[in-house]
């Protein structure tokens, strides 16, 4: 297939409402910049609904989620089902602590989710799969990520983007994996989270339907950009995380065709 979703994000220029923690929200602002999108990044439970009248795409990230928070994503992932708003959730830490684990079941309950975006832990946590939870990150587990994919996109009814090493991609149905990207990525505070919201960005463009190929796209194209940006780099991580946005902003729908190494199972 031909990736071109990020061509239709750079004419469209997607709103992408970001309801992310605050580690990260600069990063994924300029990173989705980068892209061609247009990062909205409130968190108020006041406006929430409001927002999904005007926005293309909804992110729910619980990195660092208060009881406040929470009601507010629920307000506007409710609002995002009600208009046709695709709604990403980046589960982060599910499985670590009794409350992220009662938080994200309490969104998963009130809110159809579009995408499903984490490591392998917080999606095998969704998938009811034994894995090692160490705090945010990935941790250690012997069980097969593709099919943790599988389950948990099939459980969910929904695409399901799993970050790591290698990525995963699934819709239930079909699963890719992606040998794209850099060990470098993981080193810098906010990358998986600014994947979340690029995937967000590309389903706010893709066809209905089509939403396999385009969080695949944003997949592939995101770990492009992190494999370009680490050419001629060492473990130089504040070089790394500048060239990156660099390369999401130099980033084509043909560049991803040329350099995309996936292979489907």
């Amino acid at each position: 297939m031909q990736f071109r979703y990020l061509d239709l994000i750079r004419e469209c220029n997607p709103l992408v409402h970001c309801m992310t923690n605050i580690v990260v929200t600069n990063f994924s602002a300029n990173g989705l910049l980068a892209l061609g999108a247009s990062p909205f990044m409130s968190t108020m439970s006041e406006e929430a609904a409001e927002i999904q009248q005007f926005s293309n795409a909804l992110l729910l990230n619980i990195g660092t989620i208060h009881d406040f928070d929470v009601d507010a994503m629920i307000i506007a992932g409710q609002a995002a089902n009600q208009h046709g708003v695709p709604v990403v959730l980046d589960p982060v830490g599910a499985g670590a602590t009794a409350y992220r684990r009662t938080t994200v079941k309490k969104i998963l309950d009130k809110v159809n989710i579009s995408a499903i975006r984490g490591n392998v832990s917080e999606v095998a946590f969704l998938a009811g799969v034994a894995w090692q939870v160490k705090g945010v990150d990935a941790g250690r587990g012997n069980g097969d990520i593709a099919e943790i994919a599988r389950i948990t996109a099939q459980k969910y009814q929904c695409c399901v983007a799993i970050s790591g090493e290698i990525d995963y991609i699934s819709d239930g149905k079909q699963v890719a994996k992606i040998y794209n990207g850099t060990t470098l990525l993981p080193k810098i505070t906010g990358s998986g989270c600014l994947l979340g919201a690029t995937v967000g960005a590309f389903l706010g463009v893709a066809e209905k339907g089509d939403e396999f190929h385009a969080c695949l796209e944003a997949g592939t194209g995101f770990a492009v950009a992190g494999e370009l940006a680490a050419q001629g780099l060492n473990n130089q991580l504040g070089s790394f995380a500048v060239q990156f946005i660099n390369q999401l902003a130099d980033l084509t729908s043909e560049k991803i065709n040329q350099l995309a190494r996936i292979e489907y199972v």
